[in-house]
């Protein structure tokens, strides 16, 4: 039985690091085509994007592994669409917080960071202005949204936890429920 439990566990290692290798080129291509060719504005606000999908994932990592079971399982017995969902992400919550919130957030983290320092480029040669003093801003307020954002987010995530487990697992559903 233990050594099913360490080939299932070293499977879902690799299982991540694959999905963590697509989605991060996925990732980088959009950045590294679209940044460079984009006004400054538009490659701000792809940035935010970043940002955005970066603390959205981290709340629901967070909110996996926060809600309670029994709720779900008691709107999966009623039939509510995407409950189902909500149960077998429950119980892999480990596996759901890892995806959501090493994966996917620290990607995005990774690549809203890449994003800003092309976007500080851009500033620089825009605005004549010391490339230092552009960068360190640029990142620094890329750090604290993105900081600041998941802080934010962590004390909704474990209150409201029941609600957005279900509601990601409703998206979710639509793709995997029959």
């Amino acid at each position: 039985m233990k050594k099913k439990k360490n080939n299932s566990s070293a499977m879902w290692i690799v299982k991540i690091i694959i999905m963590a290798f697509i989605i991060s080129i996925i990732f980088t291509s959009i950045s590294e085509t679209v940044i460079p060719k984009v006004s400054t504005i538009i490659g701000i606000l792809i940035t935010i994007l970043f940002i955005g999908i970066g603390v959205l994932f981290d709340m629901v990592g967070v909110a996996v592994t926060a809600a309670d079971e029994s709720i779900l399982h008691s709107m999966s017995s009623q039939k509510v669409k995407g409950a189902k969902t909500a149960v077998k992400m429950k119980k892999n919550a480990s596996k759901v917080s890892s995806f959501c919130n090493d994966v996917v957030g620290d990607i995005c983290g990774i690549i809203s960071g890449s994003t800003a320092a092309v976007i500080s480029i851009n500033l620089t040669q825009e605005l004549g202005v010391n490339a230092l003093l552009v960068t360190l801003i640029v990142m620094g307020i890329v750090s604290s949204l993105t900081i600041g954002g998941k802080a934010f987010v962590k004390g909704i995530a474990i209150s409201k936890s029941n609600k957005i487990l279900y509601g990601f697992a409703k998206i979710v559903s639509i793709f995997i429920e029959r």
